[in-house]
């Protein structure tokens, strides 16, 4: 397999066969390592230092030049070319039509399930984010607390939406796990858990959220798929 990338001279494919995964353990990048795990497509994973600027590389932002982690290299992309691809939310689809799971093939329930990792890149990162930021990293000294407030209102609010979806449901989805699920976990967690934030958003009044959560943190595969780039 070609190997000719530049993402290859920086870190190097010890199995250039396999998709290439280039990601680090926060929310988004634990999107992949779980999707990869549960699919049980071969892979190898990278992982790719944020605090120590590694996204910015030259060889990194070749590959995606946001900046960003996650990214994927497919050797056997579609046609048979390798494809780069990033953003967690296309990467969790391009993965679920690859193999063929957790994304229904029927147009409806494919288009509702896409439309809620939509919710989860559009919503719930973006306002999860920012309320780690403003409540347990730099922006916590800051005097105004309007900032905070406004993101833990809304990020409560994004809770209550996932929580009325969840009241009747065992998945985003019903019955069926999807990539709807997956790119949620990791943020769920990560804002009870890093970012301590479950009192300022009154989390423990969402039980059908919890009880996802731990229905989705029991599974073998997300609970590799957490460590796939972990220190």
């Amino acid at each position: 397999m070609s190997t000719d990338h530049p993402i290859f001279a920086r870190w190097p494919a010890q199995h250039p066969d396999r998709i290439q995964l280039f990601s680090a353990p926060t929310p988004n990048g634990v999107k992949a390592g779980i999707m990869l795990e549960e699919t049980g497509l071969a892979y190898e994973p990278h992982r790719i230092d944020i605090m120590a600027n590694e996204s910015h590389d030259p060889a990194f932002l070749a590959l995606n030049p946001n900046g960003k982690i996650p990214a994927i290299y497919d050797p056997q992309g579609p046609g048979g070319k390798p494809l780069a691809l990033f953003e967690s939310g296309a990467i969790l689809i391009y993965l679920a039509d690859k193999s063929g799971l957790f994304l229904s093939a029927d147009p409806a329930t494919r288009y509702e399930t896409i439309q809620w990792v939509m919710w989860q890149m559009g919503g719930v990162g973006p306002m999860f984010g920012q309320l780690g930021f403003f409540h347990k990293f730099a922006g916590r000294e800051y005097e105004d607390k309007r900032p905070r407030d406004r993101y833990a209102a809304e990020s409560a609010r994004l809770l209550g939406v996932l929580d009325e979806r969840l009241a009747e449901r065992t998945w985003v989805m019903g019955d069926d796990y999807s990539i709807a699920d997956i790119s949620l976990l990791g943020w769920v967690r990560n804002l009870i858990g890093f970012y301590e934030a479950r009192e300022i958003v009154g989390f423990d009044r969402f039980s059908h959220v919890q009880a996802w959560l731990d229905r989705g943190l029991a599974r073998p595969a997300v609970q590799r798929g957490l460590e796939v780039t972990a220190a």
